[in-house]
């Protein structure tokens, strides 16, 4: 079938699926874009768009049926990669991985099982109910990591600092998942990094590996992630070990070619502890990879549907020793209304700067109970050293605001010291 006759449905509309749309169109594929926001950017640009929540797998199955679509592409998070797999699989049409291994990346229990069948080491975790706490976690050391068993991104995700913690909120994270437990995991303070793998025949080449940096904003929260610096210094040293664990992920799930993502800690000595393993790319970090290679992610998974031949060719000649250093800056905020975002629209026209992302203008309310906005405002940076995309991380990092119509500040402090 050539490029003209390929319809593609793309599963996800925000920012992110912009250019993947765009370049999609470009190859002459007629784009079909789905999921639940109504004024998803990405809808803008497709040929056509439909209103459907992602979750609604067997809807939006019949759609790719009635559309006659012959591929289908998510990636970015949990969930689209997840009902992609799922939609795939109900409507015919060819994924990278089928539902049975996908389920091994989705539910922790599964994942910690399989971890602990590969070999590969990783934070010790317990099972724990509401009914047994004291019981369950009698052995856990304080801190420990609190999290929902098959939840998306960090929702439900706290750091305990006793039972009582625990108990007062068990059922506001369960209620994240569809298990009734919950997963304690040990705490671990190691160096930590976003890891991208794309597997070609079963065997895993390392994309990227990336410092993911954090803050806790309140004691008990889940540190946040603040920026992710392309390439990690330590890149060299870890990626065979990073290889390797991510070649086996890939053969007990049954991915041969496509998309493997690992978060991972490092204590010198030690080796990698890998936390969790995804079916996908990292969103809001992959266009880093763009700037600081020039390997495109949106090109990769078209590529993945389309012309596995052609993967396999940028796979192989990509890596991750990068020219250019790259880093995202991502600033968090707490609720109310919008009024004055010009320090941090002036700090977007700084040298270095190569993409400046408002997610609020003024008159826009922050909310944390609605909305698909993840950050207040993100910024890649581009440098020829990792010093000099420190130095421009740590001025913004330090002069960034944005204030409510009294004057008070809505960004959540990100110190320079994250950096």
């Amino acid at each position: 079938m050539s490029a003209e006759n390929h319809r593609l449905v793309i599963l996800g509309s925000m920012d992110e699926f912009v250019d993947l749309v765009e370049l999609a169109k470009k190859r002459g594929i007629y784009t079909i874009v789905c999921d639940g926001y109504e004024d998803g950017p990405a809808k803008a640009h497709a040929d056509k768009a439909y209103l459907e929540d992602v979750r609604h797998t067997d809807a939006i199955a019949e759609i790719c049926k009635k559309e006659q679509a012959d591929g289908i592409i998510a990636s970015f998070s949990d969930l689209l990669a997840e009902c992609m797999i799922d939609i795939a699989d109900a409507a015919g049409l060819p994924s990278y991985l089928k539902p049975e291994g996908e389920k091994f990346l989705r539910e922790k229990p599964l994942m910690k099982q399989m971890f602990q069948e590969l070999g590969i080491t990783s934070p010790r975790y317990k099972k724990i109910y509401f009914d047994t706490l004291d019981d369950d976690l009698s052995d856990m050391a304080f801190p420990c990591v609190i999290k929902p068993v098959n939840g998306y991104g960090s929702h439900g995700v706290f750091v305990a600092n006793s039972i009582d913690d625990v108990r007062a909120r068990f059922r506001s994270t369960a209620g994240q998942s569809t298990f009734d437990y919950l997963m304690a995991e040990e705490y671990n303070d190691g160096q930590e990094f976003n890891i991208m793998t794309w597997i070609v025949d079963g065997q895993a080449h390392i994309i990227s590996i990336a410092d993911r940096e954090k803050k806790a904003f309140e004691e008990g929260e889940i540190p946040q992630v603040v920026r992710c610096a392309y390439p990690s210094p330590l890149t060299a040293e870890l990626q065979d070990e990073a290889a390797s664990i991510a070649t086996r992920i890939a053969g007990y799930v049954g991915l041969e070619n496509g998309p493997l993502c690992i978060q991972a800690f490092y204590r010198e000595g030690e080796g990698l502890a890998v936390c969790e393993a995804a079916g996908r790319i990292f969103g809001y970090e992959h266009e880093l990879v763009t700037l600081g290679s020039g390997l495109s992610i949106e090109e990769l998974l078209l590529d993945c549907v389309y012309d596995k031949p052609a993967a396999k060719a940028r796979v192989l000649a990509h890596s991750p020793l990068f020219e250019t250093h790259a880093a995202g800056l991502y600033f968090h905020g707490r609720d109310g209304e919008v009024a004055d975002t010009s320090a941090i629209e002036e700090l977007g026209t700084l040298p270095g700067v190569v993409e400046y992302l408002p997610f609020y203008r003024p008159g826009n309310v922050i909310s944390h109970e609605r909305g698909a906005k993840p950050y207040v405002a993100r910024y890649y940076v581009t440098g020829s050293s990792r010093e000099s995309v420190d130095v421009l991380s740590h001025a913004i990092m330090d002069q960034a605001s944005v204030l409510d119509p009294d004057g008070n500040e809505l960004l959540l402090r990100t110190t320079a010291t994250a950096c």
